[in-house]
């Protein structure tokens, strides 16, 4: 399914047992993708410009960063995974299980429909680690908060954890798996080229003249 989402291929692969390397009943799963891409057509952050708009595209969950913490937050007990969260609408064991959403077609969209200057996948660090890889020197991201939210699951995970915000947008997506940025002219078209492809997409931010890095506030 995860192949169908991305256009791409499944090509091969093995299952190695290694006896006496992994615990009985143990398994380790990786993958790995190979892509290529005409040189014109590669986004590497070389045109985001001071006034650009930052977009926010909705991630699915905690998209499997983070577990470390999340497993010192609430444990590996069964019952505790299988507790019914009412601001979730489901299990918590559910609800950290929720797939990594895979924005390949959204992406594709987006690109045909506007001028996109650089994109950062948020994954381990969250947004202080990761979208800084996207900017251009003397450029910063502001963000701002009050257009984000927090998502019920990463609130539940800071108040159950006591975890300070801070702490939680270095660690977690807290609910967007993309930022993108894109001329200011072109943001409604943006938002709306994302909404139509199935994503939420959102205006949460801006590029401004400053040290590189970023800005909640």
């Amino acid at each position: 399914e995860g192949c169908r989402q991305a256009g791409c291929a499944l090509v091969g692969g093995e299952t190695a047992e290694m006896p006496g390397f992994y615990p009985e009943g143990e398994y380790d799963l990786a993958g790995f993708s190979v892509g290529m891409v005409d040189e014109e057509k590669i986004i590497d952050g070389s045109r985001l410009a001071v006034g650009d708009t930052l977009i926010g595209v909705a991630s699915s969950g905690a998209h499997s960063n983070g577990f470390s913490l999340i497993r010192r937050v609430f444990g590996t007990e069964e019952r505790t995974l299988r507790e019914f969260i009412p601001a979730l609408g489901q299990t918590l064991g559910e609800a950290l299980l929720t797939p990594t959403r895979i924005y390949v077609r959204a992406l594709a969209a987006l690109r045909a429909a506007c001028d996109v200057h650089a994109v950062s996948h948020i994954t381990g660090g969250g947004f202080y680690e990761n979208i800084p890889r996207m900017l251009r020197e003397g450029v910063r991201a502001s963000i701002d908060k009050s257009a984000l939210g927090i998502p019920p699951l990463f609130q539940l995970i800071m108040e159950r954890g006591n975890i300070p915000e801070r702490d939680m947008y270095n660690t977690f997506n807290m609910g967007y798996g993309l930022v993108i940025a894109v001329p200011e002219a072109q943001a409604a078209l943006a938002v709306e080229a994302l909404n139509a492809a199935g994503e939420s997409a959102r205006v949460i931010g801006r590029c401004v003249a400053g040290e590189t890095g970023v800005e909640l506030w």
